[in-house]
């Protein structure tokens, strides 16, 4: 029995060894990718604040993005969707033009002033690179899968800064209520990595405070109870929302270039009249302020829907960002009748909606304490766990496989873009049972 073990022991070494080195250049491309992102996105932000003109372009820019994809990028347009899908169900390498197109894209976007985030996109970028590592080396499908699910973990972590929390985000995405453990080794040692060699590229993260986390009460817990439920209702709203318009703009609007071009003139023209810059971009400026005072009670709903319209209608970026900004003024506003502090509220609305609409609630709480402090971890985990709960089968990455249901009854496996057929397909099928127990 010892010798066994020994040799099991042993056996693993070069098992490490491999899927160190792999991670680790994983991480450093993907970590890298995100620095000039970051630095770009940095820049493109100062240029548009600078520069408030530059909104009356947004339709152009988007008529011209959308044209581009037309042309060269409808292979790798599923985004996140396309990633989570090839790591179930490997098909084909993930085109290289992926990361160059994405990054370019969402650069415009922030440049003109859509409303839009950014996780998306180095989560495409790390999943980009990381299927060029796996040509490279020739790996076969299943080291492929994982090596995939690192990517992920990479983008994530450099992206925001928070390395634990892309790691598991990495291995909880794929599917609600479900992790796979084959990928922990690849999936941390990437989100570290692209973390490290992120900041060693100069970037300096956003840092957000909780001044004072109070004791863990039972008043404290109802309040993060109610909080949770708020903020997974509205996680899914905005995951429905989003995929509602896009489905009823690609029905409506044949020529794929005219959609952002619309889409970009209805930000332009509402921003204007209802004088909200605050409204645009990555909104980090209105998260901060969350943590630090009351703010007007719509701003939420505000960012709500400038966010879903610039998405919906195809402008390229990601959801979190605007997910956190959404729950952060979310809880600043439920801080006047939840007997918890504003800042805290803040904090839990932050990671909670975004657990809420991408189903990743462990990851969610972990951000939390890496963001915030390990005081506020409790609070954080009862908030995200029911946010997750009440955010329904829905989310905005539609690949996303059912692992085990939440509450209701689904086959494991379906995809979450797939659950509405299946509803109406056993309602038909209740009706007509209805009609012959009549008949």
């Amino acid at each position: 029995m010892k010798r066994l073990q020994s040799v099991e022991q042993f056996a693993m070494l070069p098992y490490l060894a491999r899927w160190l080195l792999l991670s680790c250049l994983l991480g450093t491309l993907a970590g890298s990718a995100s620095a000039l992102f970051l630095f770009a996105l940095d820049l493109a932000t100062e240029t548009r604040t600078g520069h408030p003109w530059l909104l009356w372009l947004l339709p152009v820019a988007g008529l011209v993005t959308g044209w581009v994809y037309l042309r060269v990028g409808k292979p790798v347009e599923g985004g996140n969707n396309l990633l989570i899908d090839e790591i179930h169900d490997p098909q084909k390498i993930v085109p290289r033009r992926m990361a160059p197109l994405v990054l370019a894209a969402t650069v415009i976007t922030h440049l003109f002033g859509g409303s839009a985030g950014r996780e998306g996109t180095a989560v495409q970028m790390g999943g980009a690179l990381a299927d060029r590592v796996t040509h490279l080396f020739r790996l076969d499908n299943e080291d492929r899968r994982i090596l995939l699910m690192g990517g992920i973990a990479a983008g994530f972590s450099s992206v925001f800064g928070t390395p634990l929390a892309g790691a598991v985000f990495g291995l909880e995405v794929l599917a609600i209520g479900r992790l796979r453990y084959d990928a922990l080794l690849a999936c941390l040692a990437s989100s570290v990595v692209a973390d490290c060699v992120c900041r060693m590229w100069g970037i300096h993260h956003t840092i957000y405070t909780i001044p004072f986390v109070p004791a863990v009460t039972a008043p404290g817990l109802g309040s993060a109870v109610v909080a949770g439920i708020a903020f997974g209702v509205a996680g899914m709203l905005f995951a429905d929302s989003t995929h509602a318009l896009s489905a009823m703009m690609k029905r409506r609007i044949a020529w794929a270039p005219l959609r952002p071009f619309i889409g970009g003139a209805v930000v332009a023209v509402m921003a204007t009249l209802l004088n909200v810059p605050q409204y645009l971009g990555l909104g980090i400026p209105t998260i901060e302020a969350a943590f630090r005072g009351n703010l007007p009670v719509y701003d939420f709903a505000g960012k709500f829907a400038f966010t879903v319209v610039t998405l919906a209608s195809g402008f390229k970026g990601g959801e979190v960002t605007p997910l956190f900004y959404i729950g952060a003024t979310l809880g600043n506003a439920l801080g006047h009748v939840l007997a918890l502090p504003v800042p805290v509220l803040a904090g839990l609305g932050f990671v909670a909606v975004f657990a809420g609409a991408a189903n990743t609630p462990i990851a969610s709480t972990i951000m939390a304490m890496e963001l915030f402090g390990t005081q506020v971890g409790v609070y954080a985990a009862v908030a995200c766990v029911v946010s997750y709960l009440f955010s329904g089968h829905t989310g905005i990455y539609r690949s996303q496989r059912v692992g085990h249901s939440k509450h209701l009854f689904l086959p494991e496996g379906i995809r979450l873009a797939d659950i509405p057929a299946l509803r109406r397909a056993r309602g038909k099928e209740v009706a007509e049972a209805d009609t012959t127990a009549q008949s």
